[in-house]
């Protein structure tokens, strides 16, 4: 083909919604594009999704990202003169039940917080705008009148017609047989038609993504699940503009199209598909219809629609689509190869996602970055559980059937436990620990008193809580005697070479240049100043940093620290996570237990805050550091696997007389609460800097060192904050669980970003960043009238700035 082409700057792999997409917007950034797709576009799994396009989600950028695909919707056709099908007329959400309602009253204050306008209908009034519904059983509902639906096919091939006339080269009927990558640098791509050079590829291949990726050593940890819905002949009654209609309480899901419905949802037993692999050139194809087991679905519905009863059916539509063991979709950069990002796992919203998907991965890779955190759908917040697909695939079979299931606080899955374990998990357990999973590590979440006749598991709720009553005695044992966390899951690496100052010092914010034995509380900042990790760094010898992490950012702390060594230093990281247990041991009587188990002196003269020595206990050498994220006196201990169980052992009898309980992860948040410690990915990340984060204090800007970040942060300084961290107290019988709306002096400021109960001081508490673009001082804070939006009731709050407990940090000190 004498028009195909031989290089590139970028060459996006598939056809659907999210390759068009990303090619659309990297064109409008100036690239030159070309999007190869295997068959033809839509033929994958765009041709027969269902359309519907909602936007609020549980994340404030997410709910961005979402809102964008609907302005670029709106705009779409009028741009290219392809059609598109887009129709903003609305959508309803059903409650059947007092818990569904509370949750909707909980979403609608979500909306709010994200500046989307979502309305409270009565039953009547929710009949009014979709006459054919039954609402005998119906509480209440929720209007999203920017909510809508597209024809999926049209406004893909709308944004690829936008694609060409920014420059981009599109060929259906090529596949790519290989990416070529040369001592880890990605070269190409051969196709059946010739190779083309280029320095980016970028994998939108639907379904085809986790098969196509690990050809060059990438995992995309998603399956493919049949999925269903209905098309009916024209129905009396039914209208152009009636809103799209979800009903969680009976699994389905409606639309008008073409004068009938499309009725779909989500069977709590789903049917996985293509588990032995995708059949070869599958494509605009669907699946045999299954009629017995979309039946259940059918007669939910009924009760909802009785048209459908006598409603002719045109087809019974299943297809199978992908998705993750999460529920959200993936994108951005992987971190097993440079150059090489993934569009892909949508989980039936694509279409609802691919308008702000394509944009935010066409900025990711033109920039390095996406144009906002977008933790929650990072391809970087997997790690080694996603690897199997086994158990990818029972995760996303548990998450697909729990997809219009009650969203409850703090809700953990079932499936695929327990995989990683603590050498402590069976002793832990028959103690009466409840656990939570996270990144496949059992973790003990709160511990039951089964002899007292609490049961050893959750029982989920929107008011307080079965483990209520338990993590109160976990937070009581923490600020007045003692307590020891399990926290082996925390990831550790260890950054070793004759250059890790160097290299260390670029990354991190705050000064780690300290003797041996120095432990740094440190943040890593992006070039905007935004907090991309946030972690602890030990100084184990000149050449040699032991750093610790969260459990969940395992894969994206080590990314970012590893692509962040400049170019020619002799540094080398190592994930060292597995060989080490951890133990905390937290609380006023901390040293006493401490100093009864070891030989070594562990007063605060010979041990002091913010330091770390390696002691003897039971025969184990422990690497001690002294740090805390409660706010009390305290040890992390880590140490050798082997030996976690005799330690703790030891620690037990020694802390028996002075209280020494242990707790789970659930008192370690409602203590951290009180303290003000700040929580990565929920309080602060890429969108914040540590002065909105009030943080500052951890930055070396004193020091003649430069580091990624600094002239950012300096710029701010100079400038001043338009948002800052803030914490608000409330009557402790308020319910608090996130996502609350902060008006200041009646005007909505921001949103609670964590939130929960603080058993000492008998308050509830949230976080959150007060916002206000012409600069929030200290003043401008601590001056306001405070209120907290909840399930859409506002509730008087207060506002501080200092922490809560021990502002003075002396009970950590001393």
């Amino acid at each position: 083909m004498s028009d195909f082409p031989t290089s590139a700057k970028a060459v996006i792999v598939g056809g659907g919604i999210i390759g068009c997409s990303t090619a659309y917007h990297l064109c409008r950034l100036g690239w030159d594009v070309v999007l190869l797709e295997r068959k033809k576009l839509t033929s994958g799994t765009t041709f027969h999704a269902a359309g519907l396009v909602g936007q609020l989600r549980s994340s404030a950028n997410i709910t961005q990202l979402l809102g964008y695909s609907v302005d670029l919707y709106k705009k779409l056709e009028a741009e290219t003169g392809q059609a598109t099908g887009w129709k903003m007329n609305g959508g309803l959400r059903l409650a059947c039940n007092e818990e569904r309602w509370t949750e909707v009253k909980r979403q609608a204050t979500t909306a709010h917080s994200f500046g989307l306008e979502m309305e409270l209908l009565t039953p009547k009034e929710a009949q009014e705008l979709w006459p054919l519904m039954q609402v005998d059983d119906v509480v209440g509902a929720a209007f999203m009148p920017t909510d809508g639906q597209a024809n999926p096919s049209d406004i893909t091939l709308s944004l690829a017609k936008g694609a060409r006339m920014g420059g981009a080269q599109i060929f259906e009927d090529t596949k790519v047989t290989k990416v070529i990558v040369e001592k880890g640098v990605i070269k190409g791509v051969e196709t059946d038609k010739g190779r083309i050079d280029c320095g980016v590829v970028i994998a939108c291949c639907g379904q085809w993504t986790r098969e196509f990726a690990k050809q060059v050593g990438v995992n995309v940890p998603l399956v493919s699940v049949e999925h269903q819905y209905m098309v009916t002949e024209p129905i009396d009654g039914v209208t152009s503009d009636m809103p799209t209609l979800r009903d969680p309480d009976r699994l389905t899901y409606y639309k008008e199209e073409v004068g009938g419905l499309v009725m779909g949802g989500y069977e709590k037993n789903p049917i996985m598909w293509a588990q032995n692999g995708i059949p070869k050139d599958f494509h605009y194809t669907l699946l045999d219809s299954n009629f017995d087991h979309f039946e259940q679905l059918m007669e939910l519905s009924l009760g909802r629609v009785p048209a459908l009863e006598t409603a002719g059916i045109k087809t019974l539509t299943n297809g199978p689509e992908s998705f993750t063991p999460d529920g959200n979709f993936i994108l951005g950069e992987a971190p097993e190869l440079r150059n090489f990002y993934v569009g892909a796992g949508f989980n039936a919203f694509g279409i609802a996602a691919g308008g702000g998907a394509g944009m935010a991965l066409a900025e990711w890779v033109a920039n390095g970055s996406p144009p906002y955190d977008l933790w929650s759908v990072d391809i970087r917040r997997f790690g080694a559980p996603h690897f199997d697909t086994d158990w990818v695939r029972a995760r996303t079979y548990e998450a697909y059937g729990k997809h219009y299931t009650m969203a409850w606080p703090s809700e953990e899955h079932d499936s695929g436990r327990p995989c990683r374990k603590s050498p402590l998990y069976d002793t832990l357990k028959s103690e009466g620990a409840v656990f939570g999973e996270k990144l496949g590590w059992e973790r003990p979440n709160w511990y039951a008193d089964t002899d007292a006749g609490e049961v050893q598991h959750d029982i989920y709720t929107f008011d307080r809580p079965n483990w209520h009553s338990a993590v109160a005695r976990e937070h009581k044992a923490a600020r007045e005697a003692a307590v020891l966390f399990d926290q082996t899951s925390f990831a550790k690496f260890v950054l070793k070479g004759p250059d890790a100052e160097d290299a260390l010092s670029w990354i991190a914010a705050n000064d780690v240049t300290g003797p041996v034995g120095t432990l740094t509380y440190t943040q890593m900042l992006n070039d905007q100043g935004g907090i991309e990790c946030d972690l602890t760094a030990v100084r184990r010898a000149e050449d040699e940093f032991y750093i610790v992490t969260g459990t969940g950012f395992a894969t994206h702390d080590f990314d970012h620290i590893a692509r962040n060594i400049p170019d020619g230093m002799n540094a080398q990281l190592f994930d060292v996570t597995s060989a080490y247990a951890v133990l905390s041991l937290f609380g006023p009587r901390a040293r006493d237990i401490l100093q009864s188990v070891t030989r070594s002196d562990v007063s605060d003269a010979a041990f002091p805050f913010g330091t770390a020595q390696t002691i003897g206990i039971a025969a184990c050498p422990v690497n001690a550091l002294r740090v805390t994220y409660v706010g009390e006196l305290g040890w992390e201990l880590h140490l050798p696997v082997e030996y976690a169980v005799t330690v703790y052992e030891a620690l037990h009898r020694a802390g028996a007389k002075h209280g020494l309980r242990n707790a789970g992860y659930r008192a370690l948040e409602t203590l951290r609460l009180e303290k003000g410690y700040r929580a990565w990915s929920s309080d602060i990340g890429p969108d914040h800097t540590p002065d909105e984060a009030g943080l500052g204090w951890a930055v070396k800007l004193k020091k003649n060192i430069d580091f990624k970040g600094r002239a950012a942060v300096e710029a701010q300084r100079a400038k001043g904050v338009a948002k800052r961290m803030t914490t608000f107290t409330a009557d402790p019988d308020v319910i608090l669980s996130g996502r609350e709306t902060i008006y200041r002096n009646g005007v909505r400021v921001g949103w609670l970003s964590s939130a929960g109960y603080g058993h000492a001081l008998g308050q509830s508490i949230g976080m959150g960043y007060v916002r206000n673009p012409d600069g929030v001082s200290r003043d401008y804070v601590l001056e306001g009238e405070y209120e907290l939006e909840v399930a859409t009731k506002r509730v008087p709050a207060k506002a501080h700035l200092a922490p809560l407990y021990d502002p003075r940090m002396e009970k950590v000190k001393c």
